[in-house]
């Protein structure tokens, strides 16, 4: 096939189906037989989440195109509007899917005792303690809003619930419909517990609204109701580069997602004509646009089920995190680094090493400086308390804060106000782009030296998503590696250049090239004899040139392994061109988060973990890092780690040439990879308190 070839729009899959096959994937989760009920919950109400997210960016920035009146087609081929008509029928097949999966759930629960009752079941006494329930609860806090007769027209949030009635309102024959609408207030549970002879039953809050709705009209007649949801436009510029005041800029882009138009209607089932065609004209969406649900608009709310402290045998066991088996009972971290690297590969292992190396910073005198980037962190973070007093305690601290992590910038704006109101250096990165990197540099005076420690790794600095994401960190002291960090955060707050790194390859300047030089390296070494091997474990792989270089790869006879979590526009199993390339994708009780890649390099294998996905956004428009992982112990470890992604049967799924996922084939004894680790994590535990317990010293009687 000639080289050109690799750039035929036959060879690819579009991004954003793509990204729909992944939600997909996710549903067949909460479709499964063989898990805990509340666990299938849990995976149905991530398929609401994840579709609001693709529709808030993805297809809002494909109607910009479409307005724009843009025809240029993506790497599959597609136009902004064949994409939108294939995502409109996708996403209606997979929102009944997931509406008849959550109907089938609470159909099962009832019989486990925990119903969700429909309002034409309420029994009397039910109803009487809803209108109570209604008048003192939730009656106060209602809004009713006459949308046709004001002008500006109200605004509407998007994501929340609102029903909308069709009242009739004046004598005679001067009686006129009108539509008024009532949005549902967020912060009441969306499950509110009925009396019951036996077992719990729950309402739902927006069918009380709808059903108690006429209190708020005593003098008129309500003829219908509806409930309906919105999904804006999302896919703002966050701020002006040039900006005098960057924090305002990023606050005012926040509020502007408020107001933007609307890209997609959920509404209840076989609404009233007059609701349905007044919400479609005034929001100006095409009939694709329109979703109507027989069952729940917003199955986020699902999470309230999910998280009861009840019904525990509907879920599966808990799987808490493990000490670190470097770290075991170990009080003095800068020791234990002094003397190895430490990976640590969460959520099996505890984020805890991670908070207690930077809150040990904070305290200890020693530490001359701290700096650190800040991308997406939790609401109550220990480590920006610790940066806090690090800063208060007279040690410079310096903090990238990246303000443009998506759906973070309200959050991280109010960390960057607190630890500049601290005294720390806050910083916001390089115009332009995105810093998506996760590193940390602690610089500490040792016996008339300076050492600096590191922390890199694939995920955030966040306590709360380090329980919920597959991700691995380094920690180390290595000179070299340290070097480059150094020099990394100089690019960050001064006007250094991003030349001469020794061990770090840095986006956008030299990382893609980085990963083509490798893999071509692989070409190179690779014989018949001993052909080469490319393992790779990334979120998402879309980049072009990555794509064509994996492509030269398995061409040449290099076998290609890839665990790709969502986005796979590269095409597997096409003759002459990627029979050497296997794409799985795992989706299981944790995020698979982590960015692992080895070659095999004729023998002496090299292992490097990154901050990056393979698209083009981080290769090109963000700050991101790929490291090597020097020790031989730890290479073998990760490699290990991969293998063991690929020898999983129980949940990978393999992507076929015509775009399909299909479960693994079972052969040999199961294998789960992430049940396997959470194993392993536990017996590294288990073993060394096994060893500290055979070298205990005798103490004197």
């Amino acid at each position: 096939m000639p080289q050109n070839s690799l750039q035929s729009p036959q060879l690819y899959f579009n991004r954003e189906l793509s990204r729909l096959e992944f939600n997909d994937r996710v549903l067949r989760e909460g479709l499964s037989e063989s898990l805990p009920l509340l666990e299938r919950l849990k995976f149905l109400a991530i398929v609401s989440s994840n579709l609001d997210e693709f529709f808030l960016i993805r297809v809002a920035g494909l109607m910009h195109q479409r307005s724009a009146k843009v025809r240029k087609r993506d790497i599959a081929g597609m136009t902004p509007d064949e994409q939108l008509a294939a995502i409109s029928k996708r996403a209606h097949r997979m929102v009944a899917e997931q509406t008849e999966g959550i109907r089938d759930v609470l159909g099962r629960l009832e019989e486990n005792g925990l119903s969700v009752v429909e309002p034409e079941h309420w029994t009397p006494q039910q109803q009487q303690f809803l209108q109570g329930h209604f008048s003192r609860q939730i009656l106060p806090i209602l809004t009713p809003l006459a949308v046709q007769e004001l002008d500006p027209a109200p605004l509407l949030p998007g994501l929340q619930l609102h029903v909308a009635a069709v009242i009739a309102s004046g004598a005679g024959d001067d009686v006129q419909d009108k539509i008024v609408v009532v949005p549902v207030p967020g912060q009441l549970p969306r499950f509110i517990t009925m009396p019951a002879d036996e077992d719990i039953q729950l309402a739902r809050l927006e069918d009380v609204i709808a059903r108690k709705i006429a209190a708020l009209f005593p003098t008129c007649e309500v003829r219908a109701t509806a409930l309906f949801r919105l999904t804006r436009d999302a896919d703002v510029t966050m701020f002006d580069e040039d900006a005098d005041d960057l924090l305002q800029s990023v606050e005012n882009a926040v509020l502007q997602r408020q107001r933007r138009a609307a890209v997609r209607l959920t509404l209840s089932a076989h609404p009233d004509r007059r609701i349905r065609n007044w919400l479609i004209d005034w929001l100006q969406l095409d009939a694709e646009d329109v979703y109507e649900v027989d069952g729940m608009l917003d199955a986020t709310a699902l999470w309230e089920i999910v998280g009861r402290a009840d019904f525990n045998e509907l879920k599966i066991p808990e799987w808490p995190p493990q000490p670190p088996r470097d770290f075991m009972a170990v009080e003095d971290l800068w020791s234990v680094l002094q003397d190895r690297d430490v990976m640590l590969f969460h959520p099996y292992e505890s984020f805890d090493p991670v908070a207690r190396l930077i809150e040990q910073a904070a305290e200890d005198p020693q530490v001359l400086a701290i700096k650190q980037t800040l991308y997406r962190t939790s609401g109550d973070s220990p480590i920006v308390r610790a940066l806090e007093r690090a800063a208060e305690g007279g040690k410079e601290v310096t903090v990238l804060v990246e303000l443009r992590a998506r759906f973070d910038e309200a959050r991280n704006v109010n960390w960057a106000r607190r630890l500049e109101d601290a005294g720390c250096h806050v910083v916001y990165g390089i115009a332009g782009l995105k810093t998506h990197a996760k590193a940390l540099l602690i610089v500490r005076r040792e016996s008339q030296r300076i050492r600096r420690y590191v922390h890199l790794a694939t995920g955030n600095y966040n306590d709360k998503t380090a329980r919920l994401y597959s991700d691995i960190a380094l920690m180390t002291c290595d000179r070299e590696i340290a070097g480059d960090v150094a020099a990394f955060f100089n690019l960050l707050t001064g006007y250094s250049e991003a030349v001469g790194w020794s061990k770090l390859a840095i986006a956008p300047t030299g990382l893609k090239q980085r990963f083509i030089d490798l893999i071509d390296r692989e070409i190179q070494v690779s014989t018949p004899d001993r052909p080469g091997l490319i393992m790779a474990k990334t979120n998402s792989l879309q980049d072009p040139d990555i794509i064509q270089a994996l492509y030269r790869a398995g061409r040449a006879g290099v076998k290609v392994m890839l665990n790709v979590r969502g986005i796979c526009c590269l095409k597997p199993g096409v003759e002459g061109v990627s029979e050497n390339i296997e794409v799985r994708s795992i989706v299981d009780r944790f995020l698979e988060h982590a960015r692992i890649f080895y070659f095999r390099n004729g023998g002496h294998e090299e292992v490097y973990l990154s901050s990056a996905d393979w698209m083009q956004r981080n290769l090109i428009d963000r700050l991101e890092i790929l490291f090597p992982i020097i020790d031989a112990n730890l290479r073998r470890r990760l490699a290990d780690i991969l293998e063991t992604f690929f020898a999983d049967n129980v949940k990978a799924r393999v992507l076929l040439p015509d775009g399909t996922w299909q479960p693994v084939p079972r052969k040999g004894p199961p294998v789960r990879a992430q049940e396997r680790f959470y194993k392993d994590a536990v017996e590294a535990v288990r073993a060394a308190e096994q060893t500290a317990l055979q070298f205990r010293p005798l103490k004197r009687p």
